[in-house]
This record gives C-alpha cells, sequence and structure tokens, in this order.
C-alpha cells in the first residue's frame, strides 16, 4: 500500500492542500441534497442519503483506483434500490448491498475490471437512457404534489398521477417552478455556487413564508433528521436471505462497477490520469460492504460530482475525504433545518440530474444510424423503462451477442484460386477460376475471417459446394482466419477426415499462432501432420506438385504448376464427373 500512496501524493504539498479542500467543499455542498433526493426517490428516508455520502464518499476516496473519484449514492441505483425495498424491505436491501459489496471486491481481486468495460455502448447508454426517463416520471407526483402511492412500474405510475391529477397543489407546483428557475439561472449568474444548494434554499424560505404548511416537507413526510451517523450495527444475515437476495445483489453489484468505472474513465479524459480498475472494484466493494453498516444504500462513483470535483482544482483523493468532513459538519450542526425543505423543491434537482444524465445526443446519434446498435439501443431502453433494469440489460447483452456472432459469421470468405500465370511473382488470383479454368488435382480456396461456431458449419458448406468431388491434394490458405474456436476445428476436422479417406492430402498454408494452437491441443495438426503446414503458399504448390503423377494429368506433365495447361486451357485429363467451377466467393 505504501508504494502506492507515496504514487498517488507525490509532489502533494500545502498549496495541493488548499485545492482539494476548495473543491472537496464544494463538491460536498453539491453532494448534500443530492444524497437525500437520491434516498427518498430510491424508497428510504433521506438521512440514509447522508450516511451513504460520508461513509461511502470517504470509503471510495481512500481505497478506489482514481484520484479523482466522488463516490456516494446515485440517480442509476434509484429504480434498482425502490424495487428492491419495495419487495424485500429496507433492512434486506442493506444485506443486498453488503453482499454486492462482497462481489465487487472478489470482481477486482479477479481483475475483472477490464471485463467490465466490454459491456457494448448501446447497452449502457439504452438503460441509463431509460433510467433517467424513470427517474424524470417519478418526480412528476413530488412536482405537482400529488400525495401517490409509488408502484412497481413504469405504466402503473403513470395511470396513478392521471388519477390523482385534479389534486393537483398550486403552491406544490409554483415552489417546483421557484427551484427549476433557480437551478438553470444560477450557473449563468453565478457559476461558482451550486445552483441546487440555491434552489433549495430559495424555494424553502418562499414556501415558508409566503404559503406556510401548504407545501409538503421532509420533516412532515419523514420525520426530523437525526443530527449524526447511526450507531454501528451488524445485518442479520442467514443463508435464506443470501439466496433470496442473491440476484438483486449481482444486479446493485453490476451496475456498480459499471458506474464507478464510466465515472473514472470520465475522470481519465478530463485530467489524462489514468486509474486503476480492479483496484476501484476493491474501493466501491469495501465501501458498500461498511456503509450498510451505519444505514446507507448501495453508492458508486458519481460522474457528475467527480466531474465538479476536477473541475475546482482536485489534486488529489484528499478532495473527496474532505467533501465527506463536509456533509458530516452539515448533519452535525444543520440537520434540523433541513427538514424545512419541500418535497416540491427536491423534485427538480431530481428532474435536472435526469436530463443531464439521459445521453440524449449519443442515444440519438446511435438511433438515426439505423444499424443492429440502433436495435440495441432501442430494445435496452424500453425493456428498462416497461420491464426493468436486469430484464434489460440481459436482454441487450444477448441481442448484441447475437447479432454480433451474425455479423462476424457473414464476414466469413472462401475464395477457390490458382496462381496467376500472368504474374512473375506467381501470386494466386480468383479470376482464373471465374474465366472456367480449374485443375482436377488440386484445389486451393482462400479462407477469410474468424472461424467460430457462428461461421463453421457456412465455412464447410462453401468448402463442399465448390470443389464438389474430392481433389488429390486440398490447399487452405489461412493466413488470414485470425481466431478459430473449437466449432470450427470440429467442422474443419471432419473436411480433413473426408479428404483423407478417399486418399487426398490437405495442406495448410499461413496460419496464426492462435488457430495452430488450437489445432495441436485437439490432435488436427497432428492428423494433418507437420510437414503439411508451410507458410507461404509456394511451397505448399512445389509440395503438391511432387504428389501428382504425370500419368494423372498429361496436361500436367511438366508441373510446374504455373505452366500447367489447365491455367490456359480445360486440363487433359477426363472429367465426366467434376462439377462446374462455383462462384469464386461465398459469404459465409
Amino acid at each position: 500500500m505504501k508504494p502506492l500512496l507515496r504514487g498517488r501524493y507525490a509532489g502533494y504539498n500545502a498549496q495541493a492542500l488548499k485545492k482539494d479542500i476548495i473543491s472537496g467543499s464544494i463538491v460536498g455542498i453539491v453532494a448534500i441534497p443530492l444524497g437525500m433526493a437520491f434516498a427518498i426517490a430510491s424508497g428510504v428516508k433521506p438521512e440514509y442519503g447522508l450516511y451513504t455520502t460520508i461513509v461511502a464518499g470517504l470509503l471510495i476516496s481512500l481505497f478506489g483506483g482514481s484520484r479523482f473519484q466522488i463516490g456516494g449514492p446515485t440517480g442509476a441505483f434509484i429504480p434498482i434500490l425502490f424495487a428492491i425495498v419495495l419487495q424485500y424491505g429496507y433492512d434486506n436491501l442493506l444485506i443486498a448491498g453488503f453482499m454486492a459489496g462482497v462481489m465487487l471486491v472478489l470482481m477486482g481481486l479477479f481483475r475483472l475490471g477490464a471485463v467490465i468495460r466490454f459491456i457494448p455502448r448501446p447497452v449502457t447508454i439504452g438503460f441509463t437512457a431509460g433510467i433517467a426517463v424513470i427517474i424524470f416520471t417519478g418526480q412528476i407526483a413530488d412536482f405537482l404534489g400529488l400525495h401517490v402511492e409509488k408502484q412497481d412500474g413504469f405504466i402503473s405510475d403513470m395511470r396513478e398521477l392521471v388519477v390523482h391529477l385534479p389534486a393537483l397543489n398550486l403552491y406544490s407546483v409554483l415552489t417546483a417552478f421557484l427551484c427549476l428557475a433557480v437551478l438553470l439561472l444560477t450557473p449563468k449568474w453565478l457559476p461558482k455556487i451550486p445552483g441546487s444548494l440555491v434552489g433549495l434554499l430559495v424555494s424553502s424560505l418562499a414556501a415558508a413564508w409566503i404559503f406556510p404548511g401548504q407545501v409538503a416537507t421532509i420533516g412532515s413526510t419523514f420525520g426530523a433528521i437525526p443530527s449524526g451517523l447511526p450507531e454501528f450495527r451488524l445485518p442479520a444475515i442467514s443463508w435464506d436471505r443470501i439466496v433470496q437476495l442473491i440476484q438483486p445483489a449481482f444486479v446493485i453489484a453490476m451496475l456498480g462497477g459499471i458506474e464507478s468505472l464510466l465515472s473514472a474513465v470520465v475522470a481519465d479524459g478530463m485530467t489524462g490520469d489514468r486509474h486503476q480498475s480492479n483496484r476501484e472494484l476493491v474501493g466501491q466493494g469495501i465501501a458498500n460492504m461498511v456503509t450498510p453498516l451505519f444505514g446507507g444504500i448501495p453508492a458508486t462513483g458519481a460522474i457528475a460530482r467527480t466531474a465538479t470535483n476536477i473541475r475546482n482544482g482536485a489534486v488529489s483523493p484528499v478532495s473527496g475525504v474532505v467533501h465527506a468532513i463536509v456533509v458530516l459538519l452539515v448533519l452535525l450542526f444543520f440537520a434540523p433545518y433541513a427538514s424545512n425543505i419541500p418535497l416540491a423543491a427536491m423534485a427538480p434537482i431530481l428532474m435536472v440530474v435526469a436530463w443531464n444524465m439521459s445521453e440524449r445526443k449519443t442515444f440519438l446519434h446511435i438511433l438515426k444510424t439505423r444499424t443492429a446498435d440502433s436495435l440495441i439501443l432501442s430494445v435496452t431502453f424500453l425493456l428498462t423503462v416497461f420491464a426493468n433494469l436486469t430484464v434489460a440489460v440481459q436482454a441487450g447483452l444477448v441481442l448484441a451477442v447475437v447479432l454480433f456472432v451474425k455479423r462476424m459469421s457473414e464476414g466469413v470468405k472462401v475464395a477457390k484460386v490458382l496462381p496467376d500465370p500472368a504474374d512473375r511473382k506467381a501470386k494466386v488470383s480468383s479470376r482464373i477460376v471465374k474465366d472456367g479454368r480449374h485443375c482436377p488435382q488440386i484445389s486451393m480456396f482462400t479462407v477469410e475471417g474468424p472461424l467460430f461456431f457462428g461461421a463453421a458449419h457456412s465455412f464447410e458448406q462453401s468448402l463442399k459446394d465448390q470443389f464438389g468431388e474430392m481433389p488429390l491434394v486440398l490447399i487452405l490458405r489461412l493466413g488470414r482466419v485470425p481466431y478459430m474456436d473449437t466449432t470450427a476445428e470440429s467442422n474443419l476436422s471432419a473436411l480433413v477426415s473426408r479428404v483423407q479417406r478417399q486418399g487426398g492430402t490437405v495442406l495448410v498454408t499461413g496460419i496464426h499462432e492462435q488457430p495452430r494452437n488450437v489445432m495441436n491441443k485437439t490432435g488436427l495438426a497432428a492428423r494433418i501432420e507437420a510437414e503439411h503446414f508451410f507458410e507461404r503458399t509456394g511451397a505448399a504448390i512445389d509440395f503438391a506438385l511432387t504428389r501428382i503423377s504425370a500419368a494423372r494429368c498429361q496436361g500436367c506433365r511438366h508441373f510446374a504448376f504455373r505452366e500447367c495447361d489447365a491455367l490456359s486451357a480445360v486440363c487433359a485429363v477426363p472429367e465426366p464427373k467434376l462439377a462446374a467451377p462455383k462462384t469464386d466467393t461465398v459469404q459465409a
């Protein structure tokens, strides 16, 4: 740990500490209203969001893999946590969060940080945009002052809104619009001051002085916010609960890992720094294991707060520690005042968060391409909104894999070729075969693209279709095959067996290391025989000519092959059974 700490704090001095204190204080002030708003939207009391901001924010900064990461409750977790609270209750949410922390630590220890980043971008954009829609629409009731019992479903929530719309509270609407106006204008007039904090202060004062008692507040809905952290308490974990909560815990862990690494990547892009993905997962895991012991909800890296931290001059993880301390001090000394914040003032804050996290420009850009990515994006987005995040991500990933396999299988090409007599370097060309010239004794094919389960059958069928009757020598040019899996190897093995059963020989040229290793491990390379592998096609052709006798091919008795009569005319050997030549290229 010490060498790593020296690296992260190398050259740290009083000036750097000053910058970290300033940036951490600003981010801490920004995090206070967001922490309460995220907790309320997740179906728990607002103070739990503050506990999460303090504990998780401190631990993520100390143990995470990014120097600038700010951790805490985030909008991405809202629909997941709300569904867990609704189905299992708050106590079980704490257990699920603890289990997710264990999973994140294991992911980091097993070095899975890089794997998570391979999730297709249309999937992440799709579920992020879907979450944004859920967050935005989930705040409409508080914006309008409606007392609506939230349901576990988008359509059910919208139906409840319509049913209760006549009970609209005009005072709540005015409070919400006032806060929204301040949120939008503060960045233009007072760019150094957090708009969410100013919006809460102005709208809270207006509601208290102009129309007191007419708008629901945090205190009237959830009770007073206690001053200080709750007592340390171990959750009552049992085997039955572990089995019951394994799926929601895994969803929390996966989303937490994805969000934290995305946030770290954004921080790298803004600073030129480089985060450690596996350490980041471990840090997130530790935070999520400890936070539930203080009543906090699951946490992850917060992109917006991390960006705010960087823009205000953060130098090291000290700024994240300061941000947690600032929230703790506010909780200790100003908690009673937070009880007077109107719920209608919290709604526009989350609506702005949802708008900013919606990735609307990227969403529309991918949608306009009208490609397979557009389909993946749309399916993931719609399922996130109308079903749930778990189903959406699973469906998006499965669809992405299926479409990827389809695209890759279509990219495999098999072309029948012969040496070009017009080329002094004896290169091969499919033109000659297309012109109707061929050699009945030697068949040579160029294969392009990865050979895997999605393309293996098409590859084998293409070869069968092209050469009809088995040749004496089959030359496979595999120099453009970067990858081969065991399914493709099995199909290739069947082809080799067919040729060898009829007394033929298979020669392989230009094969790469990965396909060669697969063939070695399965024993196919030994069956083909080591002397039948060649680096260059010319050497394979020369070897093939030694297998051809003058008696078998009168037209090729000179058999420099490049002077073969078959190249300028039809071979002299009678070919009653030889199938007509096919097209030179087959798309598998």
